[in-house]
């Protein structure tokens, strides 16, 4: 065996392209050289922001040896498959914008896998094109839902001004996430102009934005922390999560679960339910709880499509 194969160092992962990944060198005579990594085994189990421990195979090559201890990981996953999008993160950035409409539902999604972390992951919500006025009543509007329960929403628009933005990144690991067209490769740019993100025109006819990243990748700040910008999404499910966990990722009813009269309620149409008690208050909204109602069906079928 080589001297170059038996030489073991640390990095983290920068980016993320299936079984070929980019891995930026920590500490050491080394520290920043980029190498092109492979994993050992068949199946890949890493994510942009992942810490590994790498060995040598040439110059600019190695392959992944050991995953270290990750902080978190988030990640998506349908009763087939999963898709690991970052890990080790402190803040995670969901991105929508006035023009081309969002969907509120992957909002929340993208809420519940935060909150369903071993130690939860602070959320920001940034409304982007708020230049582009004409539709920014009905973005705040329908932006409500989750500011009334303790959502910060940052307001901006990516082509003019991003410094209230910058403020939220310094010292943090952040990750952008969000539907396709929302400006989060726009946002990557304006922060880190020397990313050279690929933007390109949103598609009017279908009022939904083109794909223009297609892995996640990770890019040091200036003014210090880091900022992982992701894949546009069109889906976010949580079928990993179980039924006490996906109840327990909506904020407002926390106090409230377990307190319906029938222990393994839906809460759907069961008398005395707590939760349906919270939305008739004004607890909780109605779009969250139609989200709620998504996911916990979603739940019962992915356990039913494994048998």
């Amino acid at each position: 065996m080589s001297a170059a194969a038996d030489t073991k160092l640390h990095g983290r992962i920068v980016a993320a392209f299936g079984r070929h990944y980019e891995v930026v060198l920590e500490g050491g005579e080394r520290a920043g050289d980029k190498l092109r990594c492979f994993p050992r085994a068949k199946k890949s189990v890493y994510a942009c922001g992942d810490r590994v421990e790498i060995a040598l195979t040439g110059d600019k090559q190695g392959v992944i040896d050991e995953l270290m201890p990750r902080d978190n990981i988030l990640y998506r996953a349908d009763a087939f498959k999963e898709k690991l999008i970052a890990a080790n993160l402190t803040q995670i950035v969901i991105v929508v914008a006035t023009e081309p409409s969002f969907n509120d539902e992957l909002v929340t999604r993208c809420l519940c896998g935060a909150e369903s972390q071993e130690v939860p992951i602070p959320a920001l919500i940034v409304l982007n094109k708020c230049d582009i006025t004409p539709a920014l009543p009905a973005a705040r509007e329908a932006l409500k839902q989750f500011s009334s329960i303790g959502y910060p929403v940052l307001e901006l628009s990516a082509m003019s001004d991003v410094s209230l933005l910058r403020e939220r990144l310094i010292g943090q690991t952040s990750l952008l996430v969000g539907q396709s067209g929302m400006g989060k490769s726009t946002l990557t740019n304006a922060l880190i102009p020397e990313a050279n993100a690929a933007t390109r025109e949103i598609s009017e006819v279908l009022d939904s934005g083109k794909h223009t990243t297609t892995h996640s990748r990770l890019y040091d700040l200036p003014e210090g922390g880091a900022l992982i910008d992701s894949p546009g999404l069109q889906v976010f499910a949580l079928a990993h999560l179980g039924t006490g966990e996906i109840e327990a990722s909506f904020r407002e009813i926390r106090e409230v679960l377990g307190t319906c009269r029938f222990r393994d309620c839906k809460h759907e149409k069961e008398p005395d339910c707590a939760v349906r008690l919270a939305v008739d208050e004004g607890r909780m909204s109605p779009r969250r709880y139609q989200a709620l109602l998504a996911l916990l069906a979603e739940k019962r079928f992915s356990v039913v499509a494994k048998y």
